[in-house]
């Protein structure tokens, strides 16, 4: 079932942006004054204008967390109210259709998505670079961490997406299962190591009264990799690098330790705990998960009535990486090559990068894609979940670039879930299941090009 929500936006471009643009060789004019040229052309603010037809964008979310809530207020909300003649529309499909689906059926006018490879071998991102020309788009302001990474995408300078919003991991931790079992609570404002993480958890996994409780969930692989900027895939050759990358054992073998905490795998081989065993059974003790990935969910669950006592703690790394956080997270949006609104579209995302709306982001708890530390002082103060957390703690520690990821990497990286399920179900050693799993890798890569 599709969740429809309209929202009126921004006017239809008509033969008069079309004219006044036509000129090849005309650039846009930064600053205020081409704001105020931009507003001319289309309408906005001056008297004169005439009405506008109005315009549907369809908008598609894929792989970021975003709740109706974040979406009606960051999104269509503050376009809205900048460009108050276009219809947005979001576009949620049924469970198990894929983005390949959605873009053969009813491609969206644009989307916020973390990974681009999937649009790019559909052939369906459009190169923003003559639309920031155009209406003098400032890159300088966005972040170095994250544009350097959409710009990796672009294999002969496109510019195929712009950064949303960086989404930065935290620790969250339960303060009942601490104080049930009489442990200190993760210091403020010092990160921990996992190595450390590993020891706290081994002291608060317990089964007490028929519940099992876990110390530390640490997410499986594919969380780990982020801590080292650690592709799986050899970014140009596309070759498996679990057995080049010493890192990897590294991954797997400390993996290993939390696996063999006594406790930790459940009577039903279970070993896997996600975010409803942290959010809603409240029998997971420490987390480490993206900003989106948990705040709007905790507060949409305070929201139903239910609240429990939590908290957060900066981002952990390996001991020998320390100050380091971990990848930044892109949430970018990119539109759709096919788009009869592409104008409108990213005037929209211009919009979006606005210090006035990034500050909305910020205040929501996600944290700016735009260079601005005055910014972060309002994180998380309009989200009461947030009230009383130390969510100073989400800024400490060196946050870092995102490792460049070959175009398939997203379609073979289950396949570390599967070397995790060797070690643990079959018994193998993380050697033995690392060259199981490399073979898997190479062997579906190049399965997958030789159906391109």
């Amino acid at each position: 079932m599709k969740y429809r929500a309209s929202f009126v936006l921004l006017p239809f471009l008509g033969s008069l942006l079309l004219s006044a643009c036509s000129d090849k060789g005309s650039s846009a004019i930064p600053g205020p004054a081409g704001d105020a040229a931009v507003s001319a052309v289309h309408g906005v603010g001056t008297a004169a204008s005439a009405p506008r037809e109005p315009v549907k964008l369809y908008f598609y979310v894929n792989g970021p967390t975003l709740t109706d809530t974040e979406f009606n207020q960051l999104i269509a909300k503050p376009i809205t109210n900048k460009y108050p003649h276009i219809t947005l529309e979001r576009i949620q499909p049924k469970t198990g259709v894929t983005i390949e689906d959605v873009f053969t059926t009813t491609p969206p006018d644009f989307s916020l998505i973390i990974n681009p490879h999937p649009l790019i071998r559909l052939n369906a991102a459009e190169d923003l670079r003559p639309y920031i020309q155009k209406y003098g788009f400032d890159e300088s302001r966005l972040k170095p961490i994250l544009y350097d990474h959409i710009k990796e995408f672009g294999k002969s300078g496109e510019i195929i997406a712009i950064p949303f919003n960086s989404n930065q991991a935290v620790l969250y931790y339960n303060k009942d299962i601490f104080d049930k079992f009489g442990v200190e609570y993760p210091p403020a404002g010092k990160q921990l190591s996992y190595e450390q993480l590993l020891e706290l958890g081994r002291k608060l996994t317990r089964t007490v009264n028929g519940t099992n409780y876990i110390g530390f969930e640490p997410n499986g692989a594919s969380d780990l990799m982020r801590l080292l900027q650690l592709p799986l895939l050899d970014p140009d050759s596309g070759k498996s690098l679990l057995l080049e990358r010493p890192e990897w054992t590294r991954v797997f073998s400390f993996l290993k330790k939390v696996y063999d905490t006594p406790g930790f795998v459940g009577a039903n081989r279970t070993y896997s705990y996600g975010r409803d065993a942290f959010m809603k059974d409240q029998t997971v003790a420490l987390r480490v998960a993206n900003l989106a990935n948990m705040v709007g969910p905790l507060e949409e669950l305070r929201q139903g009535g239910v609240e429990f006592n939590w908290d957060l703690a900066p981002s952990p790394n390996f001991e020998d990486q320390l100050p380091k956080a971990r990848e930044a997270q892109v949430h970018s949006f990119v539109i759709t090559r096919t788009s009869k609104h592409k104008e409108e579209a990213f005037l929209g995302i211009k919009e979006i990068l606005t210090d006035e709306v990034q500050r909305l982001l910020a205040r929501n708890a996600r944290v700016p894609a735009v260079i601005n530390p005055q910014l972060e002082k309002d994180f998380g103060s309009d989200i009461p979940v947030l009230k009383g957390k130390r969510i100073e703690d989400t800024f400490v520690g060196q946050q870092l670039k995102n490792h460049r990821i070959h175009e398939y990497e997203d379609k073979v990286t289950s396949i570390l879930t599967e070397v995790s399920d060797d070690i643990v179900l079959n018994g193998a050693d993380v050697n033995s299941a690392l060259r199981k799993g490399s073979e898997k890798v190479d062997k579906a890569v190049q399965t997958l090009k030789n159906l391109n």
